[in-house]
Formats: C-alpha cells, sequence, structure tokens
C-alpha cells in the first residue's frame, strides 16, 4: 500500500477521505476533536508540498437528506483554527458549487465539502456518486481508517478512479501499523483486555485472538454471561442467555489454547442504573435479584492489573463499567492505570478505539499510551482477520 510520503502534491489536488465524525455539544462546539486532529499531518503535508486539499467526510447518521444539525459547516471555524488555513466550505458535495469552488482553488487552499450522507447513494457505495466525486482532484487519499470496513462509495468505490494515484493518509497508515504490530508480531506476553458489553459483539475478535494472545482479561457487562454460565446469581446484571453456551465453548477453547483466561470475580453491586446509586463492592456470583453489577470490583480491579503489568504486548478493547458515571468508573481507570504503567515500563499498548479512547480521554492519559485506535469498528473487524473495503481498495 502506497502512502502519501510516495508523493509529491505540488501543483495537485488532492481529494481527502476524512473521518470528521466528531461529537457537538447543543451549540455546535466540538466536544471532542481527536478525529480533526488524526486527519492534519496529512493535510499539512498536502500543502506543505504545494498542493491543494479537497476534504470529504459523513457526520452522523442523516435519514432524510439535508439536515442542519449534521451539517459539516459546524466545524469549518475550528478546522481552520486547526489548520492554519481558511477553509472553503461547499453546501453540497456534488453540484455546480462544489464543482467551481474545487476547480478554482488554488494551491495551499483547503475545500471541506458538505456531509457526504446526505446522499444515499454514498452508504449505497454507488459508482455514479463516486465518479462525482473523484472529478474534483487528480489524486486520491483515504485517511479514515474509522469508515474503512464499509464499502462506501468514498472510501472503496472511488479508488477505481485513481489506479495509479491512490495513496494511505498518515493516520491510515498508522493504524494498520499499529494493528500489525500487535497481531503479528507480539512481544510476550500478550494481553488483550475485552470489555463492554455484549459477548457477541466481541465473539469473532475472541476467538481470533485466542490464537494469539497469553492472557485474555474479560470484563464489563460482557462478562456477566460467563458468571451466568457458571451458574452464578447476578441479579439484574446485563447479560445474553443465548450466548451462556457460547462462553463456556470460549472458556474451554482457551484451557486448550493454553491461555490465561482472566475473568472478575467481584463487583460494584447497585440498586439502580445511575450515577448515585447505593452500591457495594461483592461478589459477582452472588448478586441479589434486585440488584445489578455495574463495574468490576476492587479485587478484580487489582487481579487485572497484576496481569497487566506483567506484560509486554497489551490491546484493549471495550471498559471495565458504566465508567460514564465517576460512581462506577474504578474498574475501568485501575485497567487504565495498570496500562498506563506498563507502557511507561516499556510495554506497547494498543488502545482499540471507541469507548476505550473515550475512557483514556477522560482519564488524561491518551499521551501515556502508545497508541489511540480511531477506528473501533474498523479495527475490531481488521483484527478478526476481515478484509477492510477502504484499504483493499488501496491496494487493488
Amino acid at each position: 500500500m502506497k502512502t502519501i510520503d510516495d508523493v509529491n502534491f505540488s501543483g495537485k489536488k488532492a481529494l481527502v477521505r476524512v473521518d470528521f465524525n466528531v461529537p457537538f455539544d447543543e451549540n455546535f462546539n466540538i466536544t471532542d476533536d481527536n478525529r480533526i486532529q488524526g486527519a492534519t499531518p496529512t493535510i499539512k503535508k498536502i500543502l506543505k508540498d504545494g498542493g491543494a486539499v479537497i476534504l470529504m467526510s459523513h457526520l452522523g447518521r442523516p435519514k432524510d437528506g439535508p439536515t442542519d444539525k449534521y451539517s459539516l459547516k459546524h466545524i469549518v471555524k475550528h478546522l481552520s483554527t486547526v489548520l492554519g488555513v481558511d477553509v472553503q466550505f461547499a453546501s453540497d458535495c456534488i453540484g455546480a458549487e462544489a464543482a467551481e469552488k474545487a476547480a478554482s482553488l488554488q494551491a495551499g487552499q483547503v475545500l471541506l465539502l458538505e456531509n457526504l450522507r446526505f446522499y444515499k447513494e454514498e452508504e449505497k457505495g454507488d459508482v455514479a456518486f463516486a465518479e462525482k466525486l473523484a472529478q474534483y482532484g487528480d489524486v486520491y487519499v483515504n485517511d479514515a481508517f474509522g469508515t474503512a470496513h464499509r464499502a462506501h462509495a468514498s472510501t472503496s468505490i472511488i479508488a477505481q478512479f485513481f489506479p495509479n494515484n491512490k495513496f494511505a493518509g498518515y493516520l491510515m497508515a498508522a493504524e494498520i501499523n499499529n494493528a500489525e504490530k500487535i497481531m503479528n508480531n507480539p512481544e510476550r506476553p500478550f494481553t488483550a483486555i475485552m470489555g463492554g458489553a455484549k459477548v457477541s459483539d466481541k465473539i469473532e475478535l475472541i476467538e481470533a485472538l485466542l490464537d494469539k494472545v497469553d492472557n485474555l482479561i474479560i470484563g464489563g457487562g460482557m462478562a456477566y454471561t460467563f458468571v451466568k454460565a457458571r451458574g452464578g446469581e447476578i441479579g439484574k446484571s446485563l447479560v445474553e442467555l443465548d450466548k451462556l453456551d457460547l462462553a463456556n465453548t470460549l472458556v474451554k477453547k482457551a484451557e486448550e489454547k493454553g491461555v490465561n483466561l482472566v475473568l472478575p470475580t467481584d463487583a460494584q453491586i447497585a440498586d439502580k442504573f445511575a450515577n448515585d446509586a447505593t452500591v457495594y463492592n461483592g461478589a459477582n456470583d452472588t448478586i441479589p435479584a434486585d440488584l445489578e453489577g455495574l463495574d468490576i470490583g476492587e479485587a478484580s480491579g487489582v487481579h487485572f492489573a497484576e496481569v497487566i503489568l506483567a506484560s509486554n504486548t497489551l490491546l484493549w478493547n471495550g471498559p471495565m463499567g458504566v465508567f460514564e458515571f465517576d460512581t462506577f468508573e474504578k474498574g475501568t481507570r485501575a485497567v487504565a492505570n495498570a496500562v498506563v504503567a506498563a507502557t511507561e515500563r516499556g510495554a506497547f499498548s494498543l488502545i482499540g478505539g471507541g469507548d476505550s479512547a473515550a475512557a483514556v480521554s477522560k482519564f488524561g492519559m491518551t499521551e501515556h499510551v502508545s497508541y489511540v485506535s480511531t477506528g473501533g469498528g474498523a479495527l475490531l473487524e481488521y483484527m478478526e482477520g476481515k478484509a477492510l473495503p477502504g484499504v483493499k481498495a488501496l491496494n487493488d
């Protein structure tokens, strides 16, 4: 796969797919600009070379065409500040205005097109729609790893119109390189930490990891399915009753492969799903019927940390509890602290996007781990061994 280091953009117009699907508050202030920051080095490299940049992105999931709250116009001011360039904006991603602004764009200038998903053709992977977009640029750059697992018009279909001029941006290349490092050349012991709500969301990844890891730590809501499968009483805790046999099968597979499967033994047990709940720490297999576990317990946090601190490669995907509530952040924070400490000792740590990335951001630890992925779903599919359409399109 060729990257943007393989090309000089002088005199060229680069059509760049970025992932600017950022969160806003009620006044359209960006509450987390990590995705914009992630794409900035690619944009600045093109501008420094003497090229012009035409940015394409989606924002949210608009259902019925143009919608103000999903308009990318809301990020223009912030993007201009970050780039140090007055970013131009086209109020449509195709059509006369976009075509005229793209045609008149000069070296050193940046144009942002309106939300691609205002057209259903984007998610359908429509070839004609992709061709319209392709006409704006001389070179195609994909720096949107977070959408690389989607066969959308702007992420995979469009690349065919640039057979000799398609490149990975710095963010895309870094994501792939770090994922490859974890999956193909880990320094042992290699520990994966899986959390989040459902086993069903992570089945394929867990099965792929069982062939690679030395330790597999399971926390979060999915842990209660394992506890229930062993006959434990979990009260109102989150559980997938149709996945109990699967949980037992995964435990057996781990044993057969010599993987140390680490499950929590205690929980923060609450009377309601709320920050002001009444909470106590207790065994996670004897939870009263009217209560629920919303975080791993103190003993589990200590044990998880011991395993993490003894590891040289770490993959973390999914929180240990409802960390959005300060009352139930202790388990996730314990894991985060251990990952940071192991990293500072020399371990390589990859944080797998999504809620894990949000957690290390909340705790102010983003700069203290080796790499934080911007692509939750894309990273999971890549690590499951699936071909990502957006990556494949750059290689074909």
